[in-house]
């Protein structure tokens, strides 16, 4: 098999892998209200289950950085995404709190180990290609995340049980995702794979280095405290804020899902194009003009249309942060990106309780203002991204032997 196969495989099994974590994620965030019913959940209680998986997540994240020095980041995502598959059937399939928390529990420990190896396997990808691709990756969990929501919304239109809404995914992903595993890509020796935590502390991710990735740390905890809020509380805000029914209430994710899809898609053209700072910068206004278009809304379809602005604006910070820290750290990127995968959960375990938290004591469009101001913070960040002139693909590429570019200052890869 040829280098050239062998990369478009692995880049279209990886792209799979990233589409049904993005069902699996929607079946469950999008049934939240059904969960909690299901479980007795009170609202007060509730911060806590949604809280205890970003924490579990972030442990395993954690974890994952040290495993990845004696096995593969592949064998990591081979078996961490059925076991995020079969936690989501154990969530519909329990009957007391106790089921619920065990299942919650499992998913977060997976998911954890599963998003930190899948974007390591995106960026050593990216390197390989020499051109932005992350986007890509990015693009197929919002389709899948589109799927997902619309079968929450089938599920929740024809009053089916949460156990019957998922077996028909895990039994269709489950086994198609084993398959695609086995084209899974790993970083080849010699074109910037990281060795260990020497080579760690020699690339500047030692206790003294790690000030080179934190202002990259502070842009994904605010967009995924941004991401969170769509996540956990939109169908929440629509529902009670806003006065939609229990049905139209699943549409505000699936709505965002489309739009990440779409700026996604033309992402990397944009990257290639202007430069990730730019693309990040316009990005980021965007998302802070959906946010006071929420806060603001009279109704429910001109909370749909914040929504809407939410998932255009945020879709291009979370994969171009991946893809700056591999820039950073091109010899220990799979370091870098665990690291920086810990951020993932600290917005998911801020933006939840937080906004929760505000709205209660406050109110829900005033605590929408919050995350506004947060995903602003990446303005001030955005030269993190890259040199302005950097452009990912046109014309600042160097392909050798092993296909991998400069980019940016100090002819860094990405």
């Amino acid at each position: 098999m040829t280098d050239d196969v062998r990369l478009r495989r692995g880049r279209g099994s990886l792209g799979f892998s990233f589409f049904v974590q993005g069902v699996t994620f929607a079946l469950l965030v999008t049934r939240i209200p059904a969960i909690q019913d299901r479980y007795g959940i009170s609202d007060g209680l509730l911060p806590a289950f949604l809280a205890a998986v970003p924490v579990l997540a972030g442990a395993a994240s954690v974890a994952t950085e040290h495993l990845v020095q004696r096995i593969a980041p592949s064998t990591v995502l081979r078996w961490a995404q059925p076991l995020v598959l079969l936690s989501l059937l154990g969530v519909g399939a329990g009957q007391q709190m106790w089921h619920a928390a065990l299942a919650l529990g499992v998913f977060g420990l997976s998911v954890g180990a599963l998003d930190a190896s899948m974007n390591m396997l995106g960026v050593s990808l990216q390197r390989a290609y020499g051109r932005s691709i992350m986007l890509g990756f990015h693009a197929a969990y919002s389709l899948g995340g589109i799927l997902g929501a619309s079968a929450a919304w089938a599920g929740a239109h024809w009053h089916l049980d949460l156990f019957t809404s998922y077996l028909p995914a895990v039994v269709v992903l489950l086994p198609l995702a084993l398959y695609g595993s086995r084209s899974y890509v790993d970083q080849q020796a010699g074109a910037g794979a990281g060795t260990g935590q020497e080579e760690a502390q020699e690339k500047g991710l030692g206790a003294g280095g790690f000030r080179l990735l934190l202002p990259l740390c502070l842009v994904m905890a605010a967009a995924y405290i941004g991401d969170s809020t769509v996540s956990n509380w939109s169908a929440k805000y629509l529902q009670d804020v806003l006065g939609s029914s229990e049905q139209l209430s699943t549409v505000p994710y699936n709505v965002y899902m489309v739009t990440t899809l779409l700026g996604r898609a033309v992402g990397d053209f944009g990257v290639r194009r202007f430069g990730a700072v730019a693309v990040v910068r316009i990005g980021t206004l965007v998302a802070a003009g959906g946010f006071a278009v929420v806060a603001a809304a009279p109704g429910a379809w001109w909370g749909m249309a914040g929504f809407t602005l939410l998932g255009f604006g945020l879709c291009v910070i979370v994969p171009q942060t991946f893809a700056a820290a591999g820039r950073l750290f091109p010899a220990a990127s799979d370091t870098a990106v665990a690291r920086l995968n810990i951020f993932n959960y600290v917005g998911f375990l801020i933006g939840s309780p937080l906004v929760g938290g505000i709205g209660d004591a406050w109110s829900y469009r005033g605590a929408m203002l919050v995350p506004m101001a947060l995903v602003l913070v990446t303005l001030i960040h955005a030269r993190s991204f890259g040199a302005d002139h950097a452009r990912y693909g046109v014309g600042h590429e160097r392909r050798a032997g092993d296909r991998a570019v400069d980019v940016g200052r100090g002819g860094n890869e990405v």
